[in-house]
């Protein structure tokens, strides 16, 4: 039976400003340890700590600009791209332009039971690769 999200809860950020992350999936606001999807809002100049998360995140940026710092270098993420961030990978999240950035960051713990290899065309369009990964998510427990 399908579950109803009435709507997020509200989670603390870390960084340097404050910043808003409304938790629609994850454990917080469903009990879902294996997955999150929140809606970020970050204002112009936050930084956070860099961190070498153990999860898949895909992020789209609705608006704004989102850096993302890595080992190689950085990437500005603009309004209407997307990016894609694998586990073990040291990565530094910012926002440095005038009116900060908004944007969905969607995680999949790789500890959940379920081996995610992304394709090539998974890696150019994340939502449609969220979307398409689900199903089987669902299948395998890793979501519920």
């Amino acid at each position: 039976m399908p579950t109803l999200i009435a709507q997020p809860t509200r989670i603390e950020a870390a960084g340097n400003k404050p910043k808003i992350i409304d938790e629609y999936v994850g454990r917080v606001n469903s009990g879902t340890s294996a997955a999150s999807v929140a809606h970020m809002r970050s204002p112009e100049g936050w930084v956070e700590p860099g961190q070498t998360p153990e999860f898949v995140e895909f992020t789209v940026v609705l608006e704004g600009v989102l850096r993302v710092r890595h080992k190689g270098g950085s990437l500005n993420v603009q309004a209407g791209q997307a990016v894609i961030t694998n586990p073990g990978e040291w990565i530094q999240y910012s926002t440095p332009e005038p009116g900060g950035a908004e944007y969905i960051a969607w995680k999949i713990n790789r500890h959940a039971g379920t081996d995610i290899q992304l394709k090539p065309w998974q890696r150019r369009h994340p939502l449609l690769a969220g979307i398409s990964l689900l199903p089987r998510l669902l299948r395998s427990g890793a979501v519920r």
